[in-house]
């Protein structure tokens, strides 16, 4: 698990560097060449800083062992971290949304400059390694929080390509910028609503996948092939820790020490093989 926490961390402090370069360098290049778009881009970049410090802080905090208060650890506030992180994204997107209609109805446009296209397009390139060196470690690693992070990451790389090309059309049609920023805001707003709806989602609780059921009636089966009517599944997850209930039928005239046997194999089984701590209650058949 240390290996782990520590990955992450070198993944987001890359990221809390690298975005407050690229803040200063796009938010330069909005002001000087009086573009909403580009500096809508900027704030999107700088609240990868402060999500990517959420991470950390929500890493760490999942990090820490059980105790009497939390008897299932502290996984959740890695989820909490990524529902403030969704909230961010939406402030920003609703924000510049705002400024880009604004700016529509003055008829304003912005400035030519292929130092600005240059500025951005590098931006995009960098921000897409980042965001694959998140998705990556945040998906081998189980983390949503870093996941999420990615997906910040990755729609400020597409918002910085989409800027570059409105910064080439700008000189010749005035309201490319006000589109442009319409498009990046909308584009913001969509991902952080994406990622609040899952992560709440799963904290709210969720259904057993088709695909894991069916692995988990293989290895129940394949321990107890008298086992019948498995049903009544329930999943609850905090961060890494996965809890799992279901319900088995056993023959009624089994003797009690039989069936503890066999539920003691499934929970062991369940645990090296899929890494979730079952409950299983057994009911009798025919009944």
């Amino acid at each position: 698990m240390r290996e782990k926490v520590r990955a992450a961390y070198y993944i987001a402090s890359f990221s809390i560097v690298a975005n407050i370069l690229l803040f200063v360098l796009k938010y330069w290049a909005g002001w000087k060449y009086n573009s909403v778009a580009m500096r809508a881009d900027a704030w999107h970049t700088l609240s990868d800083t402060i999500t990517s410090a959420i991470v950390i802080f929500g890493i760490w905090a999942s990090s820490l062992p059980a105790d009497r208060e939390h008897p299932f650890g502290h996984g959740r506030a890695e989820e909490i971290a990524a529902i403030v992180l969704s909230t961010l994204l939406l402030v920003v997107g609703f924000q510049f949304l705002w400024q880009a209609f604004n700016k529509l109805y003055a008829h304003e446009g912005a400035g030519y400059s292929m130092e600005a296209i240059l500025i951005f397009l590098a931006s995009a390139g960098i921000k897409e390694v980042m965001a694959v060196l998140s998705m990556k470690v945040g998906n081998r690693m189980e983390f949503s929080s870093l996941v999420a992070d990615a997906w910040h990451h990755r729609s400020d790389s597409l918002a910085s390509v989409a800027i570059a090309v409105a910064i080439f059309l700008g000189r010749e049609h005035w309201w490319v910028d006000g589109v442009m920023g319409l498009a990046v805001s909308l584009f913001i707003i969509y991902i952080g609503y994406h990622i609040m709806r899952g992560v709440v989602s799963s904290i709210m609780g969720e259904g057993v996948e088709e695909g894991m059921r069916r692995r988990i009636e293989e290895i129940i089966v394949s321990i107890a092939p008298m086992v019948r009517d498995i049903h009544h599944f329930h999943i609850h997850r905090y961060g890494g820790h996965v809890e799992i209930t279901f319900h088995i039928r056993l023959p009624p005239e089994m003797k009690l020490r039989e069936v503890h046997n066999i539920v003691d194999e499934i929970e062991r089984t369940l645990r090296k093989e899929m890494g979730m701590e079952a409950t299983v209650h057994v009911d009798p058949a025919g009944e």
